[in-house]
């Protein structure tokens, strides 16, 4: 019930905004002659009904066959980008309303004769150059920018390395959500990418395909090309599981993630499910830790007791977690000293700005550790961006995400 009256108050909002921005529109249209302005206001109006005809209707198909097709993609991706586009139209359109309203108040007050200040068809047409920066921004995250890979690349220090480990890279991908892909050669260009890096060891944080085990089928001979000499190792994300579609049955279920964890094998990937292996160098080794996802609200399944058992407190480790709010929650105040938690799952919510200085998305909001790399009492974290997308097929400011890890001796 609580969703359902969060979604209708959504939608009511979203209805006003568009009868708000129709008055920016007409604004905007007032020195056109008659017939366009016509052709401006009712065009407006049919692409609204229009759309939210077709948003509806991929919805109750949704609820007939369980799954959302094409239409629903189409449909959402297409909202989102008006309805953002709409908000930074109306933030300019409220700003004048406010100057108006204050005009207004002073000039009833005073000995002004006019108490009515008119819109200003400048300001509206401005509002309209503005909202086609995030318009036009989002279709370059569709187009070109979710398969923008870039290269993360950090040098960590820590005064426990063991000496024959000093210099070892890691390369890590997170979040690959096969079953958004759409296009074969800008994947191999990310895959090549992974295997130019050269890194001695390589990690994959979870979320493989965004329900079924088959999403990953068509892209196994291209994700078996990683190589790192240092072995590849991976986690289940929240997606892995299929806890997000209906199945006919739970024996149904079971079998999709029994077939995912033999594709993770197929890839090339050893598969860490609340357990740990020792990477030997010499006499010396270092632990690579593997939890099944633990989320604040995303299922809490990982067991790093049960994954840390055999492991001594002075022995160097490296856990792979997919949710960062395990770090936060359990994992940076556990009494074994996990010195490097590798995580992904938030994406940056593919959307935000890295630029000039300012680290800012809306995922902030959500996760205080979303991107990038955190040390608390030399305890490090890095949550990567994520390899694919999921839900908004693009990217806008928080690009597709490799990143290269150097680990070094202080």
């Amino acid at each position: 019930m609580r969703r359902l009256i969060t979604f209708l108050l959504f939608i009511l909002f979203s209805w006003c905004l568009y009868y708000y921005t129709f008055q920016g529109i007409l604004t905007f249209s007032s020195s056109f002659n008659s017939i366009t302005q016509s052709i401006i206001k009712y065009s407006y109006w049919v692409f609204f009904i229009a759309l939210h005809f077709l948003l509806l209707n991929s919805i109750i198909k949704n609820f007939q066959t369980k799954r959302f097709g094409k239409q629903f993609q189409v449909a959402i991706h297409v909202y989102v980008i008006v309805f953002v586009s709409q908000l930074v139209f109306s933030l300019l359109l409220v700003s004048e309303d406010l100057y108006r309203f204050t005009y207004s108040i002073i000039a009833y007050f005073g000995e002004t004769s006019s108490t009515q200040l008119s819109r200003n068809p400048i300001v509206s047409q401005v509002g309209i150059f503005l909202a086609a920066i995030p318009m036009l921004s989002f279709v370059y995250g569709m187009v070109k920018g979710k398969y923008k890979y870039t290269v993360h690349r950090h040098t960590l220090y820590f005064k426990d390395l063991p000496e024959a480990f000093d210099g070892l890279t890691i390369t890590q991908i997170s979040d690959v959500h096969a079953g958004s892909f759409d296009d074969p050669e800008a994947v191999q260009r990310g895959i090549n990418l992974i295997n130019e890096q050269n890194s001695d060891l390589f990690v994959f944080t979870g979320d493989l395909v965004n329900n079924e085990a088959k999403e990953i089928e068509p892209w196994i001979n291209h994700f078996n090309q990683i190589k790192a000499s240092e072995g590849k190792f991976s986690i289940l994300g929240n997606h892995d599981y299929g806890d997000y579609i209906h199945w006919d049955s739970a024996t149904d279920k079971e079998n999709n993630l029994k077939h995912l964890k033999g594709h993770h094998k197929r890839i090339g990937f050893r598969l860490l499910l609340d357990e740990h292996i020792s990477i030997t160098r010499g006499s010396q080794s270092i632990k690579l830790v593997g939890v099944e996802n633990w989320g604040v609200g995303f299922g809490k399944r990982g067991d790093l007791g049960k994954a840390l058992q055999g492991t001594k407190q002075n022995d160097f480790k490296i856990l792979l977690s997919h949710d960062p709010s395990h770090w936060t929650s359990e994992v940076k105040h556990h009494s074994s000293n996990i010195n490097l938690t590798l995580s992904g799952h938030t994406h940056g919510m593919q959307f935000g700005i890295e630029k000039f200085g300012i680290k800012w998305s809306p995922v902030k909001y959500r996760y205080p550790h979303w991107a990038g790399l955190i040390n608390e009492n030399d305890r490090y974290l890095y949550v990567n961006r994520g390899f694919g997308f999921l839900g908004f097929s693009g990217r806008v400011g928080i690009w597709p995400e490799i990143t290269v890890l150097t680990l070094k001796r202080k």
